[in-house]
């Protein structure tokens, strides 16, 4: 049940799944939080407001924009959990980001913000039955199961991890 490679969904968010080691998409989600969380906590709110380049988004914006992108995805697994027939929007992320307002907040609070998203998160898909990972719809006219949701989601933070690591933070 668990396998994510047994389920069919758009090539484009393979980029994201590929990322992920766990087959047991609670435990990935739960571990990738925890080293979020551990590599953010050693960094100050004046790095927090810095980008790596010129129209880069700053640490704080790059965090947000993860939280924006779990509460988006996760919307859409629980409507395809619940039937949804209906192709779902998709989302302009730098607008999101440039509405965000990050930057006039503090990272304690943004991390405060990700654990409560985090926690409702694994919430939500613990209580997805066998048959609800497995039912499937269409967001911005890409494929996806609600399993495959999860994955994607841990991927996406993954991937910009990642991005912190190695142009942030290097």
């Amino acid at each position: 049940m668990n396998d994510i490679k047994k389920h069919n969904f758009a090539e484009y968010f393979t980029n994201y799944t590929n990322l992920v080691e766990e087959t047991d998409f609670i435990s990935a989600l739960k571990d990738s939080y925890r080293t979020t969380k551990e590599i953010v906590s050693n960094i100050s709110d004046e790095q927090a407001n810095a980008a790596y380049a010129e129209g880069k988004w700053t640490i704080k914006e790059l965090l947000v924009h993860m939280m924006d992108t779990e509460r988006i995805f996760c919307e859409r697994a629980l409507r395809f959990a619940r039937n949804e027939k209906q192709d779902l929007p998709g989302f302009d992320h730098d607008d999101f980001v440039v509405g965000s307002e990050a930057n006039n907040r503090s990272l304690k609070s943004i991390m405060k913000e990700y654990k409560a998203i985090r926690k409702s998160t694994i919430a939500l898909f613990k209580n997805f039955s066998p048959a609800m990972l497995e039912k499937r719809g269409t967001a911005n006219k890409n494929e996806l199961t609600v399993l495959s949701i999860a994955f994607i989601i841990v991927g996406h933070e993954i991937h910009h991890r990642n991005v912190l690591l190695e142009k942030y933070l290097n």
